[in-house]
């Protein structure tokens, strides 16, 4: 081989073994900068005045059927309690009556408590309506054995003994007529709803919402005969009105049921 040859041949090895030891001795790149997390600020949040637990219509609230609760200020409507407006509304709502049940966690609402100054039978008798209690009695007899609640439906039968008629037949004759339909009942005795899981009667009336007109009907029935009430079927009560309009008028049905000697029978005019 040619001398100039061979010294191309070993000034190349030279540059390649010092290339190599140059690359085996430097230390390796830094690692890039972790990212930084940028965590957003907390919404703001204000207090709220709940029901502490499921509150029935009718309840007189208590301390302990209250509590404050954490809430996003972007979702505060304006019928809500706040701490920060009304620092002293948890004592002060001592003692309403709720006008509309609550749910457990539920914003407590000025519009469904009734204030104790003011009547609770009054603030929930829908607009222009009567409030009229009838009489019953505590075995159920004239009540659909005692099952009928607040907010049921209800047909009013009058009963009563028919003069003439008996006069004429020469016996006792007792005719009943139904002489309203779908009747919301506001209260059974001194129920309104529930208290503690148990319905409890105290009294021996029912007290039902009625128009001028049929709060007259039922005064002078009750002067002149008796009343039963017959519950109605909650399927057929969804049909009907809401529970806060006024119930239909009186019943056009003229048929009577009399009965001689404990046997009735259906007579229409």
């Amino acid at each position: 081989m040619k001398p100039a040859r061979l010294a191309v041949l070993g000034i190349a090895l030279l540059a390649g073994s010092g290339a190599a030891y140059l690359m085996g001795g430097s230390s390796p790149p830094p690692p890039p900068p972790p990212e930084k997390i940028v965590q957003a600020p907390p919404p703001p949040t204000t207090e709220v005045l709940v029901a502490a637990a499921d509150e029935p219509m009718g309840q007189v609230l208590q301390a302990a059927d209250l509590r404050w609760q954490i809430w996003p200020e972007s979702a505060v409507s304006p019928g809500f309690v706040t701490r920060k407006e009304n620092p002293q509304a948890l004592e002060t709502t001592i003692g309403a009556t709720v006008r509309s049940p609550f749910l457990a966690g539920e914003p407590i609402r000025a519009q469904k408590l009734v204030r104790p100054e003011s009547g609770f039978m009054a603030a929930i008798l829908p607009s222009g309506m009567r409030a009229v209690a009838i009489v019953t009695d505590s075995r159920g007899t004239n009540s659909a054995g005692g099952f009928i609640l607040p907010n049921d439906r209800v047909d009013v039968i009058r009963t009563y003994h028919d003069d003439a008629a008996s006069k004429s037949a020469g016996t006792d004759v007792q005719v009943s007529q139904t002489i309203l339909r779908d009747i919301r009942v506001l209260a059974v005795g001194q129920l309104i709803s529930e208290k503690n899981g148990t319905n409890v009667v105290t009294g021996e009336t029912a007290t039902l919402a009625l128009s001028p007109a049929q709060a007259e009907t039922v005064t002078l029935a009750q002067k002149v005969g008796s009343l039963s009430l017959a519950l109605r079927s909650l399927a057929d009560a969804g049909r009907s009105a809401d529970a806060d309009a006024p119930a239909p008028e009186e019943s056009t049905d003229k048929g009577l049921t009399i009965v001689r000697f404990g046997v009735p029978r259906q007579q229409t005019p």
